[in-house]
């Protein structure tokens, strides 16, 4: 993932470079009025998505908080575990919309020579690409088929069919396994020293994941601002 961001601003770059030529007022406030628009919205998506993972990442930070202090009472842990899960329902919502934001900034690619037109088309298709990246970033860090439904957790015995599947799937994310761990933790009566021990190494990997999206996104955060910036000081002179 971290490759693919790198890609994403060295977009923005060659963005970035083309802004530096001079170009007739009228053709930029024709053609960069309506991009100008597209800009704000990846803005506010990136934002929304690096606001989820600091508030996923401090869930998890609770989380593994509680399973090392816990007692043996079980209830300590549900508090936890369910304000993880709603952060998760929350990107999933993200997700919906994303996909919708998606067909909008399909735009039609405009046919002309100018060189103003290439920098239009250029952002169109860098929001395009830039909602696709977030899109799927979410997709990587949730767990549609396994995720427990709204009336209840599922039972153990399809969870251990989940995770036995998951072992044999060498592309099972960090998010996967750890909600299949926590999932089991929830409707385990015998919590044993191991599970607990295993599910901490997947908070503390997945923790990791997470602050380096974080990180990632924060570099595209300030890409995304500096071309919004730019576009605005092209129109304004």
């Amino acid at each position: 993932m971290s490759n693919r961001f790198g890609g994403l601003k060295e977009l923005y770059h060659r963005v970035d470079d083309l802004f530096q030529l001079q170009f007739p007022r009228a053709l930029c406030i024709e053609h960069l009025e309506d991009v100008l628009d597209g800009s704000i919205r990846v803005l506010d998506v990136c934002g929304t998505i690096r606001d989820v993972l600091s508030r996923m990442r401090e869930g998890l930070q609770g989380l593994e908080s509680s399973l090392r202090r816990r007692t043996g009472r079980e209830s300590c842990l549900e508090g936890e575990i369910r304000a993880y899960m709603d952060t998760r329902k929350e990107m999933n919502k993200m997700i919906r919309n994303l996909k919708g934001m998606d067909r909008k900034c399909k735009s039609v690619v405009l046919d002309n020579d100018s060189e103003m037109v290439g920098v239009v088309n250029m952002l169109r298709e860098a929001e395009e690409i830039s909602l696709s990246m977030f899109d799927s970033l979410l997709s990587f860090l949730l767990l549609p088929k396994l995720r427990s439904k709204p009336t209840g957790w599922p039972i153990v015995s399809k969870l251990l069919h989940s995770r036995r599947a998951l072992c044999d799937r060498m592309e099972a994310t960090e998010a996967e396994k750890l909600e299949v761990e926590l999932s089991l933790l929830k409707s385990s009566k015998d919590i044993k020293l191991e599970q607990v021990q295993k599910l901490l190494k997947d908070l503390e990997a997945f923790q990791a994941t997470i602050k380096e999206t974080e990180g990632d996104l924060e570099c595209i955060f300030r890409q995304l601002l500096k071309t919004r910036v730019s576009l605005l000081n092209i129109l304004n002179h």
